[in-house]
């Protein structure tokens, strides 16, 4: 016969009294039982050889005086209380240094509420509300989450306001004081206890890098050094992620990827710990490996907890869990040692960090909160505290087989039960009593006040019960299972696991960081967001909840991330979720991100005020020989307009500058850049009326050839010629506009170079010319006849001697030629396009001078728009080569009349075969029926050298009639 626990006896004392025995028989009764009760158990404990020690038919075992149950029972019984776990109430999560537009901060938003948390969240423990008035809502917060900055204020909270036993915090007090620093040693090795042991950890593990203390990210610069003797082991540097569950006693997990650098590796790469291991030695013994790195860690984690712990008081929070990074060095051996131990996740080293070492943090935490928060049952389609399960009195002892423990206890094992039981990318790593290595029993028995303190030794050994159950299961499945360890986590190759099946997006990065509107949510399809000026580049990488899933980025064929200039004003950024299974790629669902930049930063102007002036902006030193920024010009306060000479411009090359109002020159945020304009050292550029312009542009035809930003000239000279533009678009073909000026002004448009065709196929300069010369005629051998050619950078010498032979030979050369200089383009790193660096930019600067001065000796004139676009670099518009300065939007006036309506004369994109060209197709548009939408052409940088190309073309206009350009 068994005797009966402790708290049986009591309970059966209780019923005598309740039977009205007297106080005498009650307390003979009670010393019997205590009597019998004693000498069973010490008859048990020393291992008695009679009946009563040879059987145990109900399954129970003694260790250490506690009485045990048979794994399979202690499951059973832990199984019963987890299906009655209901939703989990509240948790508030502090953000600290985080907005709420993080995606960390999202993370764990969506994922706790997924897992039935009511979710709040403040910045601090001292002001959030959440806390304050934590209650009054019906609900007690039951998790709390402290994010980077919050830690401190977190501390205070649990230790002036004791959790309860069902409040999880993702922070172990203990862990604080235990991996400080103390002049070069982690904390925990100071301890006298641990001197004389070997432990596979550097002193100095602790001590934060030298970037760290001055503020800046790790450069993870562990030196590799290779090992004369000759090993199976690696050699390299590993960061490996650890949860560490519980404290005391110690429950603590592995997660399955890790962060590897090899002696032949420049950056770090995320991979799987295991494939690492097999893909350089045998699978067994690449599994040992795996299994010694868990016998390191668990060294040191038994160390440091067991250094630090208080015999003589419980932990504060027995449920806190804390997230650790432990960078690993092995130098060709299997026996790691730990160089860094860092109590939160760490990615540097990565070739990208900001976007692969965030992802993968996030993966990480994701796995952490489904691990330790299952989602909740709404059987009851209430909402009940986590609490409710903790409704175990010790003194209690209903439970099947006599497992009586306090409530945080149990709701420990039970915890930690839940944990073992979840398939997960954590895998055990403490305890694990069959496992215990050498080092792990010196440990315990030079700390046998905190191994034997307390209730500790029944809620640790039970862990170790419930963990060698679990490892012999999965071992059993395992070895039953006719797959390899390592392809166990790889899907079969069915269609099905190949095809996108869930076309969603799991987050969308970005760098800088964009506050989507809405919330980021998977469902939901379209984003806006606004920059600021200085942002003139976005990296975005969208993440998509499944791996079978692609993403492509603004076409089918795009990149999956890349870097966009984002232009002043509105930008567009369409986000593919493909099917990339079948022959043809499918577009499964489309996103929309729309990203407003605003306009440089502005006061209004004061009557005090000093005219500043810049050539070139700092961020983007083009000539090293001049000056960078404003600087103050000489010139009467009184006007907007420095003083200059009264003379109009005889070059549209004059060297010049930009000149803003300003309070202060030494603070651009104190100009009113509404006023800012180009003036010449020496002269100004005139600017015409509209009538005055008019009669210039009667009956001259305009040519003009090149790129966009030629066009974007064209539609300027349109809208001023016209007063309205009522045509346009991004013709990269021939177009022909008549009726402009009341039929008096023809224009005409060819694209060159047609960089989307092979080099092989794309029309020369030279047969672009004369076919726009033949869509042009009759042309007159003068003036009259305007030839405007030029782009961004792709002008060069030999051009200008095309056009020459190519007039003369079309009996041209008494035509008036305009060239166009270079621009400012190219000159951010934009993934997909050619992008030049400063010094390829400071090249671009000579090549310039010499196209303008080559194009004037051949009797050209010139409009030098490369020094214009220099010192206003960042306002370009819309476009991936950050080149563009025009925008053409709908205008606020009126429609068109029908007698100023164009007659549109429109030729698509020739093929060339040989020598031979033909016009692959002709069509005319009369638009006279139907009323015509009007266009405005925007941008302040195209408008100067669009009126500085007028005022050359009407050189004889501007004497009368003109006014300065501002």
């Amino acid at each position: 016969m068994l005797p009966l626990p402790l708290p049986l006896l009591l309970r059966t004392g209780w019923m005598l009294r309740r039977r009205s025995c007297t106080a005498p028989a009650l307390l003979l009764a009670l010393a019997a039982l205590l009597l019998y009760h004693t000498s069973s158990t010490v008859d048990r404990t020393r291992g008695g050889t009679g009946p009563r020690g040879q059987s145990n038919k109900s399954g129970m075992d003694r260790r250490d005086g506690v009485l045990l149950l048979d794994p399979e029972q202690l499951h059973s019984l832990l199984e019963v209380h987890r299906s009655k776990r209901s939703c989990s109430g509240k948790a508030i999560v502090l953000t600290g240094l985080h907005i709420a537009s993080d995606t960390e901060v999202q993370l764990y938003q969506r994922v706790l509420q997924e897992q039935g948390y009511h979710v709040d969240q403040g910045r601090y423990a001292e002001t959030s509300a959440s806390l304050r008035h934590d209650g009054r809502d019906g609900l007690e917060w039951s998790l709390l989450i402290c994010l980077k900055g919050s830690e401190k204020s977190c501390l205070r909270k649990i230790n002036f306001a004791h959790p309860q036993p069902y409040q999880r915090v993702n922070i172990i007090p203990a862990f604080v004081g235990a991996f400080l620093d103390m002049g070069g040693v982690c904390r925990f090795l100071t301890d006298r206890r641990l001197s004389g042991l070997a432990l596979p950890i550097i002193p100095s593990a602790c001590a934060p890098s030298r970037q760290e203390q001055e503020g800046t990210k790790e450069d993870w610069n562990i030196p590799i050094q290779l090992s004369s003797s000759v090993s199976q082991g690696p050699v390299a540097i590993m960061n490996v992620y650890v949860l560490v569950t519980s404290a005391m006693p110690l429950t603590a997990f592995l997660h399955q990827t890790g962060l590897v650098r090899t002696h032949l590796d420049k950056y770090s790469y995320a991979t799987k710990l295991l494939e690492f291991f097999t893909e350089r030695m045998e699978p067994t013994l690449a599994l040992q490996a795996v299994e010694l790195m868990k016998q390191v860690i668990s060294e040191v984690l038994t160390a440091a907890v067991l250094a630090t712990a208080e015999s003589s008081s419980p932990p504060r929070c027995r449920l806190c869990f804390q997230l650790m990074t432990f960078t690993l060095h092995y130098n060709s051996s299997m026996h790691p040692v730990v160089v860094k131990l860092q109590t939160d996740l760490h990615f540097e080293g990565m070739k990208d960090s900001s976007f692969d070492g965030q992802i993968t943090k996030e993966y990480i935490l994701e796995d952490m909160l489904r691990l330790l928060f299952p989602a909740c049952n709404h059987d009851d389609g209430s909402l009940r505290d986590a609490q409710d399960t903790t409704e175990i009195k010790y003194s209690d002892c209903e439970w099947p087989n006599s497992l009586c423990m306090p409530p945080d206890e149990f709701q420990l094992l039970l915890q930690f039960h839940q944990q073992l039981k979840t398939p997960a990318n954590f895998h055990l790593l403490h305890p694990r009593s069959s496992r215990f290595s050498n080092l792990q029993h010196d440990l315990f028995q030079r700390f046998p006040t905190v191994k034997n303190s307390g209730k500790g030794p029944n809620l640790t050994v039970l862990l170790e019960q419930l963990s060698s159950y679990y490892i012999q299961r999965n071992h059993t499945e395992s070895n039953s299972d006719p797959t390899s360890v390592r392809h166990k986590t790889w899907p079969s190759n069915t269609s099905d696991s190949e095809r996108c099946l869930d076309p969603h997006l799991r987050q969308l990065y970005t760098d800088p960081p964009l506050v989507l509107n809405p919330v980021f949510n998977p469902w939901v399809k379209e984003y806006r967001a606004d920059v600021p000026f200085d942002t003139i580049t976005i990296r975005i990488r969208p993440e998509p909840v499944s791996a079978q899933c692609h993403i492509r980025l603004d076409e089918h064929r795009g990149p999956r991330m890349a870097n966009y200039p984002v232009g002043l004003g509105n930008s567009r950024i369409n986000i593919l979720v493909m099917d990339e299974s079948g022959a043809e790629p499918v577009v499964m669902t489309i996103y929309t991100l729309h990203i407003f930049r605003e306009s440089r930063p502005s006061l209004p102007m004061f009557d005090e005020y000093v005219m500043c002036g810049f050539v070139q902006d700092c961020g983007l030193v083009v000539r090293p020989d001049q000056s960078c920024g404003l600087e103050p010009v000489a010139g009467p306060k009184s006007s907007a307009e420095p003083q200059a000479a009264e003379r109009p411009c005889s070059s549209g090359d004059e060297p010049g500058r930009w000149v803003v109002p300003c309070l202060s020159c030494s603070d651009n945020r104190t100009c009113d850049w509404r006023e800012v304009a180009w003036q010449p050292d020496s002269c100004y550029h005139p600017v015409l009326e509209q009538q005055l312009l008019q009669k210039c542009m009667m009956d001259k035809k305009v040519l003009f050839i090149g790129d966009s930003t030629n066009r974007g000239i064209m539609y300027y000279l349109m809208e001023r010629v016209n007063t309205t533009l009522e045509d346009w678009d991004k013709a990269h073909d021939t177009i022909v506009y008549h009726n402009l000026n009341q039929g008096r002004t023809l224009i005409s448009y060819s694209y060159y170079p047609q960089f989307w065709l092979h080099r092989s196929q794309r029309p020369t300069f030279q047969s672009a010319l004369q076919q726009l010369i033949e869509r042009s005629r009759p042309l007159e051998n003068s003036p009259q006849t305007v030839l405007v050619v030029g782009g961004v950078q792709w002008l060069r010498l030999d051009h200008l001697k095309t056009i020459q032979q190519v007039l003369e030979r079309m009996r041209l050369q008494n035509i008036m030629v305009v060239v166009k200089s270079l621009g400012m383009g190219f000159h951010l790193p934009v993934d997909g396009i050619h992008s030049l660096s400063l010094a390829g930019i400071q090249e671009l600067y000579g090549v310039n001078k010499n196209i303008l001065e080559s194009a004037k000796q051949l009797g050209y004139e010139v409009v030098d728009t490369f020094s214009i676009t220099m010192g206003r670099y960042k306002e370009f518009l819309q476009g991936r080569c950050a080149c563009h300065f025009h925008e053409v939007g709908r205008s606020s006036s009126p429609t068109v009349p029908a007698s100023q309506r164009l007659q549109i004369v429109r030729h698509a994109v020739e093929s060339v075969s040989g020598t031979s060209m033909h016009l692959a197709s002709v069509q005319q548009q009369e638009l006279w029926s139907e009323p015509t939408l009007s266009y405005h052409v925007k941008g302040a940088v195209n408008q100067v050298y669009s009126e500085i190309l007028l005022s050359r073309v009407c050189v004889p206009y501007v004497r009368n009639g003109t006014r300065r350009q501002n």
